[in-house]
């Protein structure tokens, strides 16, 4: 279930008071362990609704009233899917990583009870400090990074936890994280580059990126993708990259005196990716304290040294190869000065999808580990049967 935190309430109560000491109740903070899954909705709950569709049902027994209603009132049922992986694997990694039964998870939010960043908390709706959680969801794949700091939290007789209580993480004391996945063949976004060209579809974000972050999408290139498979680099390309329009021909003389003759669509279409690269940084970023795209400083944050990731293989063609290439030295600011206590991955899936990690706080010698997929029955559904009332 969802708790909306009144924290005057919990003042009030005493629920905020820590305990004298908790000198020897946690090992020290820092480290940990870090989680990365991946569901993939797009073969569940096959039909046209999630209320008849093929072991939904019992799905939907798993996870709280409220979250039902969510789920039931989603037009389509893809976005129904992917709402309902996304309540599952939040209960499973809590579960996990406090080491409690699957029907005593509750949720809340922190700050905002219907957009604040979601958190686990006890039964009396105090935050569970230690560990960190995020959820991303696009075009049928729902992914989730998890921070357990691995701290033995202690119960009361009453079940509640004896730990610190706060409304929001604290980066001094822990580690927070934040994830997006973007598709970059979701959208048609040709149309108004058609219509403006790309350095006007680019100014359409002004009020998320910053100028120089713009400048960079319209006219710097890290490769382009030929349609035999093999790739350009920023090199070969030259200044071919000050290209902004679709359908144009461009021919490159490479270093071994051959030429190589293209359409400007390839070079608007790694454009296009480079741009997807950027959002899915910013995006899983400003997820780190759950404020999202509306956060007041988001084109003080900037991002330098971005290269897309090369892309997978589509899953038709393969079912090992599907993640591409890792990127994981972009380079942070914020308000002009290098964020140093965090650290940001970004990895392409398929040949369209991109899912970005950020980590922030006691970060030093933590790593984003890959992806492991989750099978919904034997990674989830058989996992809540065998804990659903005791861990």
């Amino acid at each position: 279930m969802y708790l909306t935190l009144d924290m005057q309430r919990l003042q009030e109560t005493g629920l905020l008071t820590p305990p004298d000491s908790f000198d020897g109740l946690f090992p020290p903070l820092g480290g940990g362990a870090v989680t990365t899954w991946l569901i993939d909705t797009r073969s569940l709950w096959p039909g046209n609704s999630i209320l008849y569709a093929s072991g939904a049902a019992h799905a939907m027994s798993l996870i709280s009233e409220e979250e039902r209603k969510i789920i039931m009132g989603k037009m389509f049922i893809a976005d129904a899917r992917m709402s309902l992986a996304s309540a599952l694997m939040k209960r499973l990694f809590i579960s996990q990583a406090l080491g409690i039964a699957w029907n005593e998870v509750r949720l809340a939010r922190k700050g905002d009870p219907k957009h604040g960043k979601p958190c686990a908390v006890d039964a009396v709706g105090r935050v569970i400090e230690g560990i960190d959680f995020n959820i991303s969801h696009q075009n049928g794949l729902v992914a989730l990074i998890g921070w357990d700091g691995q701290r033995q939290h202690s119960y009361n007789s009453d079940n509640t936890i004896n730990g610190l209580i706060s409304p929001t993480a604290d980066l001094r004391d822990g580690v927070t994280v934040g994830i997006d996945i973007v598709c970059v063949n979701e959208r048609d976004d040709y149309r108004t580059i058609d219509a403006e060209g790309l350095d006007g579809w680019v100014d359409i974000y002004e009020f998320i990126f910053s100028d120089e972050e713009r400048w960079s999408m319209k006219y710097d290139i890290d490769y382009v993708t030929l349609l035999d498979g093999s790739f350009l680099t920023r090199h070969e390309i030259g200044r071919h990259d000050r290209c902004i329009a679709r359908n144009r021909d461009i021919s490159c003389k490479l270093p071994s005196g051959n030429h190589v003759d293209f359409s400007s669509e390839r070079l608007i279409e790694a454009k296009l990716r480079r741009f997807y690269t950027y959002f899915c940084y910013k995006e899983s970023y400003i997820k780190l304290s759950g404020e999202a795209l509306l956060a007041p400083w988001i084109r003080q944050l900037e991002f330098f040294d971005v290269r897309s990731p090369k892309p997978g293989n589509p899953a038709r063609c393969s079912t090992l190869g599907m993640w591409g290439e890792e990127v994981d030295d972009v380079e942070v600011y914020m308000n002009g000065k290098e964020v140093s206590d965090v650290k940001m991955k970004i990895q392409a899936f398929e040949e369209g999808f991109m899912i970005s990690t950020a980590m922030q706080g006691d970060v030093q010698g933590l790593k984003v580990p890959g992806f492991t997929t989750l099978d919904l029955k034997a990674d989830v559904l058989d996992y809540a049967a065998a804990h659903l009332d005791h861990p």
